[in-house]
Formats: structure tokens, sequence, C-alpha cells
């Protein structure tokens, strides 16, 4: 008799844990927005709560690089552990790109464009200011290299200028005034 009490507890008390499982849970049909984006990054990463993704969406000037992570599906992958070095454009970067070409990588048959064109903006070690020399190669995460120019102080990658340099807890981002295009293959 005390086994099956016993038992019986015991399913009472899984069931309870399930159902305040279930009611704490998120609704899965909540649509991907700004606001949600930001709640998941904040939750996702909870060692890194300064990391690339949140610093991308703390800046009013990056607010269409979080748009093209999201339509990448890449906000989990940008705010893991890394360590990364992203260099972010501008809003501004990505309003000179020729006219539809960026509503054109946004649609969903294009991610995969989309997707190597986030890689070749980013590569898998930590190179902060004082790590980059001129005529330093680097291995992009899409495979392609991109290539380091200091001039007088000024750090370039191919031909975007670095505006500004911030410690990420995952990374570096190095904030740039082009859309870097990765080579044809």
């Amino acid at each position: 008799m005390r086994t099956i009490i016993g038992i019986a507890a015991l399913a009472l008390l899984f069931s309870a844990c399930k159902k305040s499982e279930k009611a704490e849970a998120p609704p899965a049909t909540e649509p991907a927005t700004l606001a949600s984006t930001e709640k998941a990054v904040a939750q996702t990463p909870p060692l890194h709560p300064n990391n690339i993704v949140s610093i991308a969406i703390g800046s009013k000037d990056h607010t269409t690089l979080v748009e093209a992570l999201k339509a990448a599906d890449y906000v989990t992958a940008v705010a893991g552990s890394g360590p990364l070095t992203v260099f972010a454009p501008t809003n501004a970067a990505f309003e000179a790109l020729p006219p539809g070409t960026l509503d054109d990588l946004m649609r969903p048959e294009k991610q995969a464009d989309l997707k190597e064109i986030i890689k070749y903006h980013a590569t898998t070690s930590a190179y902060d200011a004082k790590n980059l020399t001129d005529g330093q190669v680097l291995g992009m995460a899409n495979g392609a290299k991109a290539t380091i120019h200091i001039t007088d102080g000024k750090i370039t990658i191919n031909d975007a200028n670095v505006l500004a340099t911030i410690p990420a807890e995952n990374g570096v981002v190095h904030v740039i005034d082009k859309v870097l295009l990765p080579p044809a293959k």
C-alpha cells in the first residue's frame, strides 16, 4: 500500500512539474519581432549579457544588421560563446548598396546568399584593434579571405573603414562603413 501511495505521490508531483513548465514556456506562435529577438538574446546566452548581438541590438546604427541576422537565422550563433570578430556594417553602409539589393537579400528564398554575406563579416577568433596588422589576411567564416590595411593609424578591411572597436564578452565588434561582399567563387 505504501508503495502505491508513493508512486501516486511521485506521479502527482511529476504531473505538477510538467504543468508549471508548460505554463512558463513562451507561446510557440509568438511572431519574430525586434522586441522578441531582444528578449531571446537576453535569455539565450546567460553567461554573455554583453555579447555581439546584444551590442548590435543596443546600437541605433545597426538595426539593419540585426534584421539581417534575424532573416539569416544567425542571432543565436552570433550571440554564442565565440570567440568571434564581427565587422558590423552600419545602417548607412547597407543603404549605400545598389537600390533593391538589401530588400532582395532579405527575402526567404535568398537566405543562403544573405548567410554567405553575413559569414564574410565574421572570423572565428577575437581580433581587437591592437591584434590587427597591415597586410594581415583573415580567414572569414564563409571560407573566403579579407585583408586588413593600416595607414596612418586607420584600419580598413578590404575597402571598408573601421570606425570603432567594441569589446564583447564573446569577441570583438569592429564597426565598419561598408558592407563587405564576398569574392565570387
